[in-house]
């Protein structure tokens, strides 16, 4: 089958601003070797649903208060998964570290877009604004975004892409947020998303 798609989970717990841009991609034509087929999230009031809903794109939400054990809740969502033939995951903004257990089952198939140049400024701990806070308490220069494989170190898997972002004198948190996701989150989570359906798909 020629123009197969590569069926897609977008897992997010958020507002999805990541999840927007993929959505807004997809529907340009821009991600022609997958389908984002389902929008996952462990926070049953995550916007992110709505926006999956607003694109007629089927949203589950599997989260703690219905699921308490974790290992319950993974099993739950891999359930999910499997029942939508999910065959790549993103995670935009997924705040929950996933488990070896997880991570092996889909080996290869689970990406992250992390909000600085990795190896700087990741791994456990670091998310939403103290990436940010971290880089400018530093006094880097440039930050930016990474689009990396999930395996079962945080921000430990294989580099897929990366977009440098310049750091500007009277940068906040909150501001130096808005810049990388606007330059490079937003750009390069749908190139990578589409880099690794055409992998998939043995092209």
């Amino acid at each position: 089958m020629l123009n197969r798609k590569v069926k897609i989970a977008v897992m997010v717990s958020g507002g999805g601003t990541n999840l927007q841009a993929l959505l807004d991609n997809e529907r340009a034509g821009l991600i022609p070797d997958g389908e984002i087929a389902l929008v996952l999230s462990n926070n049953p009031n995550a916007y992110a649903l709505t926006r999956a809903e607003n694109f007629g794109v089927k949203a589950v939400c599997v989260s703690k208060a219905d699921y308490p054990d974790f290992s319950d809740r993974e099993n739950k969502m891999m359930e999910v998964l499997k029942e939508n033939g999910i065959e790549l995951i993103v995670l935009a903004g997924y705040l929950s570290i996933l488990s070896e257990k997880f991570t092996s089952a889909y080996a290869d198939r689970i990406i992250n877009i992390h909000p600085s140049l990795i190896p700087s400024f990741c791994g456990a701990g670091y998310y939403g604004l103290k990436v940010h806070e971290s880089a400018l308490a530093y006094g880097v220069k440039v930050t930016g975004a990474t689009v990396h494989f999930v395996n079962e170190i945080p921000d430990g898997g294989k580099i897929i892409m990366q977009k440098a972002v310049e750091i500007q004198d009277g940068d906040t948190p909150e501001v130096l947020q808005k810049r990388v996701m606007e330059e490079a989150e937003w750009k390069i989570l749908p190139l990578a998303t589409q880099k690794v359906c055409k992998i998939l798909k043995g092209e």
